[in-house]
């Protein structure tokens, strides 16, 4: 799944569409039981997936990432598909707005859990949104995480990230605790031409989990 080449033919949208989408924009301004359990884990894993990407974590990036974390990780965890269109909408508000009504009910319910937040593609952005960073703070309905939830989040893992290839990063406090990673080539996250980098990140997820494994 992670080191495949090349674009999915009618279930993906094109990565060159979405760099497009995402320049043009800027320019204005159940699933398996083992993925997604009830309860209070130690961690809960939240995932904003790609554009069009299929899978219920993602199949690029959420489900095998989320595999490597179960296995590294020292605590018990659950995950969190965010819920939102990843389509050329651009939802990023709606996202955000899930993302983070997600964490408030679980850090209500379940005090101490920790979170590790993923985003991938246009989900990048979506936890880009949550976390407060201004390239995309204007989008319609965005919701930016209160300071008692932002101390809770251990690692946040970006693949891809348009947000990235505008120039911008995460906002300062959550800076120590982010990896992003942009594969050679990329023109959504970079100034790459090869639209296949952008689905070519399954050499980059032992990397990641090993991150948020060190700092839990």
């Amino acid at each position: 799944m992670g080191d495949r080449k090349v674009l999915l033919p009618g279930r993906w949208l094109t990565a060159w569409g979405l760099a497009a989408a995402t320049i043009a924009a800027a320019t204005v301004f159940t699933s398996p039981a083992t993925a997604h359990a009830d309860g209070c884990a130690a961690v809960d894993v939240v995932v904003a997936r790609g554009t069009g990407e299929p899978g219920w974590l993602g199949d690029e990036i959420g489900d095998p990432l989320y595999g490597l974390l179960a296995d590294r990780l020292p605590l018990s965890t659950t995950s969190y598909r965010v819920n939102y269109p990843a389509d050329y909408s651009f939802n990023v508000g709606a996202g955000s707005a899930d993302l983070v009504g997600h964490m408030t009910a679980q850090a209500d319910a379940c005090p101490g859990q920790l979170f590790v937040l993923i985003g991938y593609s246009q989900g990048a952005a979506v936890v880009h949104a949550a976390l407060g960073t201004g390239a995309v703070s204007w989008y319609p309905g965005s919701v930016q995480l209160p300071g008692y939830l932002g101390g809770r989040v251990a690692a946040v893992l970006l693949f891809g990230d348009p947000v990235r290839g505008l120039g911008w990063n995460v906002p300062g406090w959550f800076l120590s605790r982010t990896g992003d990673w942009c594969t050679g080539g990329d023109p959504v996250c970079g100034s790459g031409t090869d639209a296949n980098a952008h689905v070519a990140y399954g050499s980059d997820l032992v990397d990641a989990a090993n991150f948020a494994a060190a700092h839990l």
